[in-house]
């Protein structure tokens, strides 16, 4: 069922216009969230993260933004393009023209990402390829 509901999360967002001050909702934190700071944002470029369905999120260095499903949820890779906002979200644009913007945050040395929603996806493992 996880593997669906992170299937449902990057097409179903990746299909709705979500303003950039929605995700900054108070419910949407956490104790011990901590919110990726400049440094952090920074260092996206040519970063990529794994989500425990083996979903990988790709951040290219020239602003590029792929999520290339597992096998287990069909496979695929959906495209777009990335940028920071002031207010430290992340918002991707994909080539289908639709967007979303998501808070990346750090709890316990984990990378969680939440959407506008509230929902929380840990990050499994996070390199630099």
């Amino acid at each position: 069922m996880k593997h669906f509901t992170l299937l449902a999360f990057f097409v179903l967002l990746g299909s709705i216009q979500v303003p950039g001050t929605v995700l900054a909702q108070d419910g949407a934190m956490r104790v011990g969230d901590q919110p990726y700071d400049e440094e952090a944002l920074a260092a996206l470029p040519g970063q990529s993260f794994v989500f425990y369905d083996d979903g990988e999120a790709l951040f290219g260095d020239d602003g590029a933004y792929s999520y290339t499903y597992s096998a287990a949820n069909g496979g695929g890779t959906a495209w777009g393009s990335y940028r920071v906002t002031q207010d430290g979200q992340v918002c991707v644009t994909f080539v289908n023209g639709m967007s979303r913007c998501d808070q990346y945050v750090t709890n316990r040395d984990r990378t969680v990402v939440i959407t506008s929603e509230g929902q929380r996806f840990p990050v499994r493992s996070s390199q630099i390829p």
